[in-house]
């Protein structure tokens, strides 16, 4: 029987155990408590409360403006919903980036005010210092690497990353350093898929991809993206599962009409 079946919670030793078993890891986005339980009790491994909240659940442009507070709020949600998955959290921009002490007291609320189970940061040797020492304190740490949305004004645009030479050698070294440093897994982001069949064949930990190939350990999408929730959002990489966004205006249009008519309520559901 598959390892992910077996399991009553996942943890960072089961997604270990999965890819030495060549089992592939699900991860999906949440921000609520509604969504995150129903995610879960579909089967999901990872559950990552991503700074993506900007985007879907704030209206932001970017993942930028996204506050530690704002990821504790959400988080915490997120981990009062879920009895299997592994809870992930995004360590929002400027809480960890060049300041090591920063980020180590950045973690150390999220875990103790969500009771999540790891943090993730974007970056490879640049924030080292920051991994190295959420590490020393016993939490876990998943890497993201290629795509890092919390430099989109450094990169200028959403475009695929480490085509060229210089940065593809660039992202293997980081992927090794984190993988050195103590990362449980890594998220490679909008890159080459022979590239991230590369890494990954050459890492001992998971490597989770999107917009990375099928030739990973696993894969992660935006939660409302992959729903239809979000429309304005269609990258290559993304498969739509569903349209709920025409399905809650059509039932939300309904309900205007049954109000309006005064066909709603009707005789049974008064009181």
């Amino acid at each position: 029987m598959s390892i992910h079946k077996k399991v009553r919670r996942v943890t960072t030793h089961v997604l270990s155990e999965m890819k030495l078993r060549s089992e592939k890891i699900a991860m999906l986005t949440a921000y609520d408590y509604s969504m995150a339980g129903i995610v879960d009790s579909a089967g999901v491994d990872i559950v990552l409360v991503g700074d993506s909240a900007s985007n879907v659940m704030a209206g932001y442009e970017t993942t930028l403006p996204i506050t530690l507070d704002n990821m504790i709020y959400h988080a915490a949600s997120v981990v009062r919903a879920v009895k299997r998955a592994l809870v992930v959290v995004d360590m929002p921009f400027g809480t960890y980036q060049g300041n090591s002490m920063q980020a180590l007291a950045s973690a150390i609320r999220i875990m103790k005010e969500t009771g999540a189970h790891a943090v993730k940061l974007e970056g490879g040797t640049e924030i080292i210092g920051s991994v190295d020492r959420i590490l020393s304190a016993g939490i876990p740490v998943m890497g993201h690497l290629g795509l890092t949305p919390q430099s989109i004004h450094k990169f200028g645009t959403y475009v695929v990353r480490a085509r060229e030479e210089e940065e593809a050698n660039k992202l293997k070294k980081d992927a090794l350093r984190l993988q050195e440093a103590g990362v449980f897994a890594i998220v490679l982001e909008k890159v080459p898929a022979k590239l991230a069949a590369s890494v990954t064949e050459e890492l001992n930990i998971p490597v989770i991809g999107i917009g990375a190939g099928k030739d990973v350990d696993g894969q992660v999408l935006v939660l409302h993206d992959m729903l239809g929730i979000t429309q304005e959002f269609s990258p290559r990489f993304l498969r739509r599962y569903h349209n709920l966004n025409e399905e809650i205006r059509g039932a939300v249009s309904s309900y205007v009409d049954d109000v309006r008519s005064e066909s709603f309520p009707g005789e049974n559901e008064q009181y």
